[in-house]
């Protein structure tokens, strides 16, 4: 199989994928209500193209921001898009006011169309020079040009298609250069992977502005040309029902959506449904093995970010709980020295004795792999591009045989007792107690350094004065992982990309509304204020 870093002698355009299903006369677009065909999707692009060069000609970057939900507007868009030369600008509807302003302006934004639940974002903001349009007037446009001609402007791999925005946990979004190639190729490599071809049916309900479901999603099934169902916004109880409604094959997901499906009341006939792959990453190993048995489908869970300038292979003789074997040119280097960490060195329980050595933050030594760059943003890029390596901001280790552990963000570093501690080994423990469905591991302040706190969603028969006992057990937790305070919520912060917002919970601390248990001694006992 091929890397996501090897990088083709000829790139790959969307335009290219796009023009292949202009004659093909299977569906290629469903929705709950209507069905296109690929023909007439590739039509309906076209008519989008004339629309975007008769707006956006002239000087300035042809920049169209979407603040839409998985309608099929989004869809014929980026066909539009690749078609004219135009640039798809994904907006985040869970911004608001000047930030919202403020990713307009960052990606010159020259139109934005949004639909009536978002419209109202738009008022009182200073758009100036910015053209905005309903859904409604937008289709009212396009209709003029029914039956334009299809004539794709030139565009090679390096040629920029969108900007996908990050999501914002550490700070203000960055915008992320998504160009021909960086959506073409992952979709190609994708269908080819799981041998996915037009009986198949690719279901999106992951938001269309993020880089999953537009890499993982959107581009598998044009490259397979397979039916693309769309899915307005995620829903937990309609996914099965969607499967099935829809014939879905492969779906993509990012985060937690598995756990939430899980959390629907199991039935007998579960597995009886069409879905054969469902692709993704940040996917916990307890949530994968569940889903795959509960569903029976194949559940993969890849590593990658919106950047896309680290690979990671999983393999079939992968260990439980590493992300898969490095690619060559991707190290594990100390922020601090830029030197190769050591290996992480573990005990017969599995625990990582070396953490403070081994971990480090992983790094394409090669140069910046899929990584184009972020929008209007130059000190973020020399972040990211230090003397030619591609720094991806991700911690991680590796055991003697090369298979990488993810260790959490960098924002996620811990010093606790003069000692580097990642969250995600700890988050991956907390996960194994039966009664924890979420865990958020972050730093809060103590006497010296961090303590370690975690937020955790439960179900109801969980004991917060058993968990004691049960960390106890766990021979891979060493003592300085043990979380100090733990915080029960009835639902974690994210973003609308399931992401979670661990800096609120930091800055709320010990003191949160919420329920807090702080651990004394062997056991916890309940914080009071």
């Amino acid at each position: 199989m091929s890397s996501p870093l090897d990088r083709p002698e000829v790139m790959p355009t969307v335009t290219e994928l796009l023009l292949a299903r202009a004659d093909d006369g299977g569906p290629g677009l469903r929705t709950a209500d209507r069905e296109w065909t690929w023909a007439e999707h590739v039509r309906r692009s076209a008519e989008h193209a004339a629309l975007l060069r008769e707006l956006l000609a002239g000087d300035a970057p042809p920049h169209i921001g979407v603040l839409l939900d998985n309608v099929p507007e989004f869809s014929f868009l980026l066909g539009g898009a690749a078609l004219s030369g135009a640039v798809v600008v994904g907006l985040n509807p869970t911004r608001r006011g000047t930030a919202l302003e403020r990713d307009i302006r960052l990606a010159d934004c020259r139109v934005v169309l949004a639909d009536a639940a978002y419209a109202p974002l738009l008022d009182g903001l200073d758009l100036s020079g910015v053209h905005v349009f309903s859904l409604e007037s937008w289709r009212a446009e396009v209709a003029r040009h029914a039956g334009a001609e299809l004539d794709p402007v030139p565009a090679t791999g390096e040629d920029l298609l969108a900007l996908v925005f990050t999501s914002g946990t550490g700070g203000d979004p960055k915008a992320v250069r998504c160009t021909h190639a960086k959506i073409a190729f992952p979709g190609r490599m994708l269908a080819e992977r799981f041998g996915l071809g037009g009986e198949d049916v690719t279901y999106i309900s992951m938001p269309l502005f993020h880089s999953n479901a537009l890499m993982a999603g959107w581009s598998v099934g044009l490259a397979a040309g397979a039916t693309l169902a769309l899915r307005p916004k995620f829903s937990a109880s309609g996914f099965l029902p969607d499967v099935r409604r829809f014939g879905a094959t492969y779906a993509n997901y990012v985060g937690t959506p598995l756990s939430y499906v899980l959390a629907t009341p199991p039935k007998a006939d579960d597995a009886d449904n069409p879905l054969r792959v469902v692709y993704g990453n940040e996917g916990n190993q307890r949530d994968i093995t569940r889903f795959a048995e509960r569903f029976g489908c194949h559940v993969v869970d890849g590593f990658g970010s919106s950047e896309g300038g680290i690979a990671v292979t999983r393999t079939p003789d992968t260990p439980q709980g590493a992300l898969g074997r490095v690619t060559d040119g991707v190290a594990v280097l100390d922020p601090d020295t830029g030197k190769p960490c050591p290996p992480a060195d573990f005990d017969s329980a599995g625990r990582l004795l070396n953490g403070d050595e081994a971990i480090g933050e992983l790094v394409n030594t090669t140069g910046p792999g899929w990584f184009a760059g972020y929008y209007g943003a130059p000190e973020a890029d020399a972040q990211r591009m230090r003397e030619g390596m591609y720094w991806s901001g991700d911690l991680g280790y590796l055991d003697a045989d090369g298979f990488c552990y993810f260790a959490g963000r960098s924002g996620d570093w811990l010093r606790v007792d003069g000692e580097n501690l990642g969250t995600a080994p700890i988050e991956r423990v907390l996960l194994r107690h039966p009664h924890i469905r979420e865990a958020a591991v972050y730093a809060v302040p103590a006497e010296v350094g961090d303590a370690v706190m975690a937020a955790i969603t439960t179900t109801d028969d969980f004991d917060p004065a058993g968990l004691a006992g049960f960390l106890g057990a766990q021979g891979d937790l060493g003592p300085k992982q043990w979380p100090r305070h733990v915080r029960l919520v009835a639902e974690l912060p994210r973003t609308s990309t399931h992401k979670v917002l661990k800096r609120e919970l930091a800055a709320e601390g010990v003191r949160a509304s919420d329920p807090v248990w702080s651990r004394c001694g062997d056991t916890y006992e309940p914080r009071t204020l």
